[in-house]
C-alpha cells in the first residue's frame, strides 16, 4: 500500500487473554523494544478483528479474511522470505460498513514447529494478517507479531566423561566481536564441583607445546537458559607469561549454505577470570549463570535455512598481548 494513501478503516487485532498473557521484549530491526505475546507449539490462536470507519464514511468491500503465517526472512544478497506456515478463515462476504464491526476467529491447535528468532541476517515470525479486499482501491492490511517458545525437556544421558584435546600453536590469534553484556569477576565465585547427576561431564585439554598444558572442565554439554555452567579450570604446565584469562560466550548465526554462506559472531558477555600469572597446579573455579543474559536456544538449519549455535570459549593474553583461544559449543534449550 502506498503511503500516501490513507486507509478510510481502522483494523484492530485483539487477542483473547492478551493482557493477562506473557509477554517478552524484543528488539525490532529499528532498533526499538517491543512486547509480543508468547505462544507455544500446540497452542490455539483466537481473538476478534474490529473494523471501523473512519468520519462515518461508507465503505464498500470485497470480503475480511485473516491469516496465521509463519515465516523465515534471510538477507545474504538481498532479503528473501519463504513461508513454512500458512493458514486463513474468512471473517465477512462483501458488503459496505457504515458502522464498527466486530469478528471472532479461532485457529485450533496450531503446530509452531519452530521457536521464533530476531538475529542479524535471519528472522523467524509468527503473524497475523486480516485482508480487506476492495474492488477499484488497494487492500487494506493490518499485521500482529505473536511470539513462539519452543519448550524442550532434554533426554536424561548416563554418567560420562568427554574429553576434547587440542594443541594450539604459538601465534596469535585474534578474532573481533560485537562485545554486549557485563563482565563479572569469577575469582571471588564459590569452588564448582562438575554434576555427577546423569550428566555428561566435558573435559577440554588446551595446550600449547612445551609452553602450557590447561585442563577445562565444566559440568555437562547441554544447558537451559536458567542453567549455570560449573567447572574448573586445572594448570598442568605453565612455562608461557600469560598475562590474563577470559571466558566468553559467543553466538554465532550461520545463514544461507556453501558457497553462499555467511556467518556472523556475537559476544554475549565476556569475563575476566584471571588477572595476573598462573602457577603450576594452580585451579580456579568457574560458575557462569546463563539466566542473566540475552541468549537464544541452539538452531540447526532451521528449514535449511540457517542455524545459531552458541559457544564457550577461553582466550589467554599474554605479556606480549598475543591471544591464544579454544571455543567447545554447548548446546542450549528453552524449558518450563
Amino acid at each position: 500500500m502506498s503511503i500516501f494513501f490513507k486507509a478510510p478503516l481502522d483494523i484492530d487485532i485483539r487477542l483473547d487473554n492478551e493482557d493477562s498473557r506473557k509477554h517478552v521484549e524484543v528488539k525490532t530491526p529499528h532498533g526499538r523494544m517491543e512486547k509480543l505475546p508468547i505462544y507455544k507449539d500446540g497452542e490455539s490462536v483466537k481473538g476478534q478483528v474490529t473494523i471501523r470507519t473512519k468520519e462515518g464514511r461508507k465503505i464498500e468491500h470485497l470480503g475480511v479474511k485473516v491469516q496465521l503465517f509463519g515465516s523465515i526472512e534471510t538477507n545474504i544478497d538481498g532479503l528473501i522470505t519463504s513461508e513454512f506456515l500458512s493458514m486463513a478463515t474468512e471473517l465477512a462476504s462483501p458488503s459496505i460498513l457504515t458502522h464498527p464491526e466486530t469478528y471472532p476467529f479461532e485457529f485450533k491447535n496450531v503446530e509452531k514447529q519452530y521457536e521464533s528468532y530476531r538475529g542479524k541476517n535471519a528472522r523467524l515470525r509468527y503473524y497475523l494478517k486480516v485482508v480487506v479486499s476492495r474492488k477499484s482501491s488497494s487492500e487494506i492490511t493490518r499485521e500482529k507479531e505473536l511470539w513462539v517458545f519452543q519448550y524442550i525437556t532434554p533426554p536424561s544421558t548416563p554418567n560420562a566423561t568427554s574429553t576434547t584435546t587440542n594443541v594450539i600453536s604459538n601465534k596469535a590469534h585474534t578474532h573481533h566481536h560485537n562485545t554486549r553484556g557485563a563482565d563479572s569477576n569469577s575469582n571471588s565465585s564459590p569452588p564448582a564441583t562438575p554434576s555427577k547427576e546423569g550428566h555428561q561431564t566435558v573435559k577440554m585439554d588446551v595446550g600449547i607445546e612445551d609452553c602450557l598444558h590447561i585442563e577445562f572442565e565444566y559440568s555437562k554439554s547441554r544447558f537451559s537458559l536458567k542453567d549455570v555452567i560449573i567447572g574448573r579450570i586445572y594448570f598442568l604446565l605453565v612455562r608461557l607469561k600469560i598475562k590474563h584469562m577470559e571466558l566468553s560466550l559467543i553466538r554465532r548465526e550461520t545463514v544461507g549454505s556453501a558457497p553462499n554462506q555467511i556467518t556472523d559472531s556475537e559476544t554475549v558477555v565476556r569475563f575476566e577470570i584471571m588477572d595476573g600469572a598462573p602457577v603450576k597446579g594452580e585451579t580456579i573455579p568457574i560458575r557462569l549463570f546463563l539466566g542473566g543474559y540475552d541468549l537464544t536456544p541452539t538452531y540447526r538449519d532451521v528449514n535449511k535455512k540457517f542455524s545459531t549455535r552458541t559457544y564457550l570459549s577461553l582466550v589467554l593474553i599474554d605479556e606480549d598481548a598475543r591471544r591464544y583461544f579454544k571455543q567447545s559449543e554447548i548446546i542450549l534449550y528453552r524449558d518450563q
